[in-house]
């Protein structure tokens, strides 16, 4: 088990709002996160991990936007992207598997027409929960060994 990183901020997505809403943490089980509304719906995509890197790119074209607009559940402090699937992450204590690229969606555009071709490969990674809990803002990130 190696550390690479830590929990910088977390979000959730509900049917209320169509802006993400920043929790001090979130609790997981094999289903998703839980009060997500993309909660129970695609395992394989349950949770959307984008790296503080992805802002970065952004912010050197000048394009102002804020945390959590990428539509990421975990924004962490390293890059993850390269991971191969079936990685598996300890984070709090929940265990998630990095299971696909994340795709570009449309909603980017809207942001800012830039953001579909800048973040092309680098918009973040989908994982599923492999092991249910709790994780929090400041956790740190554990590679575990496979």
């Amino acid at each position: 088990m190696q550390q690479v990183g830590k929990v910088l901020s977390l979000f959730i997505s509900n049917k209320e709002s169509s802006l993400p809403v920043e929790k001090r943490e979130i609790e997981t089980d094999v289903k998703g996160i839980i009060n997500d509304k993309h909660y129970n719906k695609d395992n394989e995509r349950s949770i959307l991990i984008t790296s503080i890197k992805s802002y970065e790119l952004v912010k050197k074209q000048k394009i102002d936007i804020p945390y959590g607009i990428l539509g990421e559940n975990l924004l962490i402090d390293f890059n993850p992207y390269a991971l191969p699937v079936g990685s598996k992450l300890k984070l709090g204590n929940a265990v998630l598997e990095i299971s696909q690229n994340c795709t570009l969606c449309n909603h980017l555009s809207k942001v800012d027409k830039q953001l579909p071709k800048l973040l092309k490969n680098d918009r973040g990674i989908f994982g599923k929960i492999v092991q249910g809990g709790v994780i929090k803002v400041d956790d740190l990130i554990y590679l575990l060994d496979s």
